[in-house]
């Protein structure tokens, strides 16, 4: 059953751009270039379907080649590492080889980074820490996939799938990283943990600057809100740079993790935390908000949306099969999100009303971002060959 609900976000207050003003993101864009295996991923112009949906035009950022890893989340994690270890050895960012070398011949014990992770976010830990020949240690919450575990250990990490929710997961990195000394990497913060989260949002402006090459801003963006990171760096990226004329935001969750909506829609000043998250959309199954993310996207942000499983499997089967003269995107369950929910919102009677009050029409240029690839190819092919909607991570 399809099921899209959605709130305003009510603006309370407004949240610090300096971070991600437009001349960081191109310094971080310019350190990423130096990275080994680093490509420009496609941003991808769909004119069938933005004629079929009516609006003015349709782009989709394709992450499934980032790196090779099918997911934009490398982005924050190697910046935040950089960053990390530039201060160490006292050395500026310039690019990716001097950090190695830094590791190298410093004569110090190699760091040991820690992470936990629904998938990407620590594939791309796991990456960059194997490029640096540094140790890594991954933990993934319980019903993660198996291939998703296989992923990151080929990577040369440590890593293994828990009894424990992703936000119980998130909690055991931290702690075993205070007990031996390990550097955590994680990509959701919580007071007195600050600093590398907002490294990793500031990576993930690369995903956004690149995104930002029309003649013409997009009206609308719609963005995977998870812990919210990712998200409040995209919105941040857009809002500093055009600021009144910033596009607007609206944000997608599944509704079995849909944590950001529920924040957004008690707007009582507090956080709210899903117990139990559970969905197909294994990278947005994050039961408890990033305060700093809420932050910016309070102040920021549009719109949310809490929407079924089906929404996305269905975004999952437009992007793969496009209409005649379109270039197929594959894209896994998180990742065709945006456009399964801008598909359903656009061509479905039952939401007219909801789309007029978003100013979806034909003046509107909408940009998705398909934060990943295949992820899990068995799934994959089950939900898109086989229209199967399996709870799994």
């Amino acid at each position: 059953m399809f099921v899209i609900r959605a709130v305003k976000i009510q603006k309370r207050t407004e949240a610090e751009l300096a971070p991600f003003h437009e001349d960081i993101a191109r310094q971080i864009e310019e350190y990423h270039r130096t990275m080994p295996g680093y490509t420009k991923t496609p941003l991808v112009a769909l004119p069938q379907l933005s004629q079929y949906l009516g609006l003015a035009g349709l782009y989709v950022k394709d992450e499934s080649m980032r790196f090779h890893l099918d997911a934009f989340k490398v982005l924050g994690g190697s910046y935040a590492i950089g960053r990390l270890l530039s201060d160490r050895f006292g050395i500026p960012l310039t690019g990716f080889e001097q950090i190695r070398e830094a590791v190298n011949a410093s004569g110090q014990e190699k760091p040991v980074f820690i992470t936990a992770t629904d998938g990407n976010h620590g594939r791309g830990v796991a990456y960059t820490a194997a490029c640096l020949g540094c140790r890594c240690i991954v933990l993934l919450p319980e019903g993660t996939v198996q291939i998703r575990l296989e992923h990151i250990k080929k990577l040369g990490a440590e890593a293994e799938i828990t009894n424990l929710t992703y936000d119980d997961a998130v909690r055991k990195a931290a702690q075993l990283a205070k007990e031996h000394g390990y550097i955590l990497v994680q990509d959701t913060a919580w007071p007195s943990y600050e600093e590398i989260p907002l490294y990793i949002m500031q990576g993930y402006m690369t995903m956004a600057r690149e995104a930002d090459c029309l003649n013409m801003p997009p009206t609308h963006v719609f963005l995977q809100a998870g812990v919210g990171s990712m998200a409040a760096a995209v919105t941040a990226y857009f809002s500093a740079k055009y600021k009144s004329q910033a596009p607007r935001v609206i944000l997608v969750e599944p509704e079995g993790a849909d944590c950001i909506f529920r924040t957004a829609e008690q707007d009582d000043g507090n956080l709210h935390a899903v117990e139990h998250p559970e969905s197909i959309m294994a990278g947005l199954c994050c039961g408890e908000p990033s305060p700093m993310a809420w932050k910016i996207l309070q102040a920021y942000a549009s719109d949310c949306i809490s929407m079924s499983d089906e929404v996305a499997a269905l975004g999952m089967r437009v992007l793969g099969n496009p209409l005649p003269g379109d270039t197929p995107i594959i894209s896994g369950e998180s990742g065709a999100s945006t456009t399964g929910c801008l598909v359903k919102l656009m061509r479905d009677p039952a939401y007219e009303e909801l789309r007029n009050q978003l100013n979806l029409g034909r003046d509107a240029r909408v940009l998705c971002f398909s934060t990943e690839g295949a992820t899990d190819p068995i799934n994959y092919r089950r939900i898109v060959w086989d229209g199967l909607y399996p709870s799994a991570r």
